[in-house]
C-alpha cells in the first residue's frame, strides 16, 4: 500500500502568532530545534509560515528587524497537503517547487487548521528506514 503523508509527517506544530516579536520567534525556533514556525491566527487557523531563511533575510536587509513581528516576514501563501495526500505526490510538490516543508492541514469552512509538517528531513528519514533487508 502506498504511503501517505500521515505515515511520515511530524505531528508537532511549533507555532507563533502574527504579532509575535521576531526575536521571540528566533528563540522559539532554537528552543524547539525547528527551522520554521507555523503562524496561526487568533482562531488557530493557518496564517503563514516563518522560516530561518525569512529571519536571516530580515536581519540582512531590515535594520529595524528587532521592532518587527512575525507577520512582517512570514510567507502567507503556504503550500499545504492533507494527511491523506500520497507521499509521492507530496515529494513531487516539494521537489518541483524547491521547498523544504509542507504544512499538513485539515480544512473546514473557516480555513486550514495545521496538524503537522512534512519536511525534507521526514522524507529522508523514511527513505533511510526503508527495507533494511535489501542491503543484507
Amino acid at each position: 500500500m502506498p504511503k501517505r503523508v500521515a505515515d511520515v509527517m511530524s505531528h508537532r506544530v511549533i507555532s507563533c502568532h502574527p504579532q509575535t516579536p521576531i526575536r521571540r520567534c528566533a528563540r522559539r525556533m532554537r528552543e524547539n530545534d525547528v527551522s520554521a514556525l507555523i503562524v496561526l491566527d487568533d482562531d488557530g487557523y493557518l496564517a503563514g509560515i516563518l522560516s530561518q531563511t525569512d529571519l536571516v533575510t530580515l536581519r540582512a536587509y531590515r535594520p529595524e528587524w528587532e521592532e518587527m513581528v512575525a507577520e512582517h516576514a512570514m510567507i502567507r501563501n503556504v503550500l499545504t497537503v492533507t494527511p491523506d495526500t500520497p507521499l509521492e505526490e507530496a515529494c513531487d510538490l516539494m521537489a518541483r517547487l524547491r521547498v523544504h516543508r509542507l504544512v499538513v492541514v485539515e480544512e473546514d469552512e473557516n480555513g486550514k487548521h495545521p496538524i503537522g509538517v512534512l519536511s525534507m528531513t521526514d522524507v529522508v528519514r523514511e527513505m533511510a528506514e526503508g527495507d533494511e533487508s535489501a542491503n543484507a
